[in-house]
């Protein structure tokens, strides 16, 4: 297919599967930034709005495992318990992705990495972001549209999420499941967006169903890897993860690359 070819030579496939094997592996252990990954490492040798379009297909389903790891019913309950910011989030993401196609490239990467350097680095300088276990509605509202809107530009709804509950001090199996369920429902919304925006389709999404088996064989050795840390590793593993891919996407939106 000419869209395979657009991609440019053997050697750009071989990296584009790396990537995603990494994106992979770093999801299983800490439950998030496969977006961040694929965004950040596709981008640098494709179009962002075809990385956005690459990473849709691998990002659902390593959610959807993530997701149901503990059983249908823990998910569930992390659904119930999450819902506001489920419905707030899913409502701006369907908004914002229509932005997409008319949006330049370089604002793209800033919309996302700007929040995220600012609350990774402040975590780990020690003013971390605290909240209550249970913040209330107006603050679950406040952050879901604010990581919906961020989602529908980029594919990357993360780092709101993961800087909810790691102010919420969640424990680690039950954030990365929330974070499963979370995620998948906004993969879920992300593709249905994009299939209306224009970013998926016909051509776009073979290159996404390609990039599934390395994401879905770096995500099985990541959680392998998860289950051998404890709470204060799997946080400082988070935050620097979030500000490590947050710096190479403010680097790329400001120098326009």
């Amino acid at each position: 297919m000419e869209i395979f070819a657009a991609l440019g030579p053997p050697h750009l496939w071989f990296l584009a599967y790396a990537i995603a094997l990494a994106a992979g592996v770093v999801k299983g252990v800490v439950g998030f930034a496969m977006p961040l990954i694929l965004l950040s490492g596709l981008s640098s040798f494709m179009a962002p709005d075809l990385a956005l379009a690459c990473l849709i297909v691998p990002t659902l389903l390593t959610n959807a495992w993530q997701a149901l790891r503990q059983g249908p019913m823990a998910a569930l309950a992390s659904l119930k318990r999450f819902r506001v910011f489920l419905i707030a989030g899913g409502s701006m993401l369907i908004l914002s992705a229509q932005l997409v196609p008319v949006l330049p490239a370089s604002a793209l990467l800033l919309i996302i990495a700007v929040p995220l350097v600012a609350y990774a680095a402040a975590t780990l300088a020690g003013r971390p972001l605290r909240l209550p276990p249970h913040p209330g509605p107006r603050i679950e509202a406040g952050m879901g549209g604010a990581a919906g809107f961020i989602g529908g530009l980029s594919g990357v709804w993360g780092p709101i999420t993961v800087a909810m509950l790691t102010a919420m001090e969640t424990e680690k199996r039950e954030q990365v499941r929330i974070q499963g369920v979370m995620y998948g429902l906004g993969a879920l919304a992300l593709a249905g967006a994009h299939l209306g925006s224009g970013v998926l389709n016909a051509q776009t999404l073979p290159l996404s169903v390609a990039l599934v088996p390395p994401a879905l064989l770096g995500i099985w050795t990541g959680f392998a890897i998860q289950d051998r840390i404890d709470q204060a590793l799997f946080k400082r593993l988070t935050l620097w993860i979030l500000l490590i891919a947050g710096l190479n996407l403010l680097r790329r939106g400001i120098m326009g690359l």
